[in-house]
Order: structure tokens, then sequence, then C-alpha cells
């Protein structure tokens, strides 16, 4: 998608921007994720909690580096902040690994 697609595609979403560093859930073959900060997404559910699906589901469009994808956020309880999943194509064409920080947009 060219960036001036994407401004018109995501002209009436809400954009958010953060910087976080990548870790992987504590199972065998973990999912990867970035953990948006706790302030954005207090702000995020005050506003956009009546959007969610189960288990505090809010689609999203996401992009790092030069990769934009259509996804979700979901909510964690334990640590009240939304968590953002890096797809495995994602990670590979952007070279990610844990404990990277990287710059994340998504629109809601």
């Amino acid at each position: 998608m060219k960036q001036k697609e994407l401004h018109t595609t995501q002209a009436s979403r809400i954009e958010y921007r953060f910087t976080a560093s990548i870790w992987q859930h504590n199972a065998p073959n973990g999912w990867y994720f970035v953990t948006l900060p706790v302030a954005m997404a207090q702000e995020i559910r005050n506003n956009l909690q009546w959007q969610e699906a189960g288990w505090g589901r809010l689609k999203a469009t996401a992009k790092t580096g030069q990769s934009i994808w259509e996804t979700a956020i979901w909510f964690d309880t334990k640590h009240a902040t939304y968590l953002l999943p890096l797809k495995a194509a994602v990670r590979k064409q952007e070279s990610l690994e844990i404990n990277k920080a990287i710059e994340v947009i998504i629109w809601i």
C-alpha cells in the first residue's frame, strides 16, 4: 500500500504512535507482542471500549517500518493495557527480534 493511499484509507480512524520493545509470550512457540503505553491504552479504552469484541479485542491497522497490516489489539487485564501481536511475516520483513525497540503506528 502506498503512503498516499494509507492516509486516505485511515482518514476516519484515530492514529496512535508509540515506541515499545518486542517480547514473546512465555509458551512453546509463543506469540510476539509489543505493549501499548498504559496511558495510551487507558485513553483508547475510555473512548473506544464499546467497539471491543470478545476478550477485549479491538480491530486495528498497524505499521512498523515499511510493513502495514490489519490486526487487532487485545486488552490485557493483568497489566491494564493493550497488546499488539506481531505477525511472523512482519517480523521477518522488518528483521524484528525480542527486546528490539520499534516505532509503531496503529489506527483504530
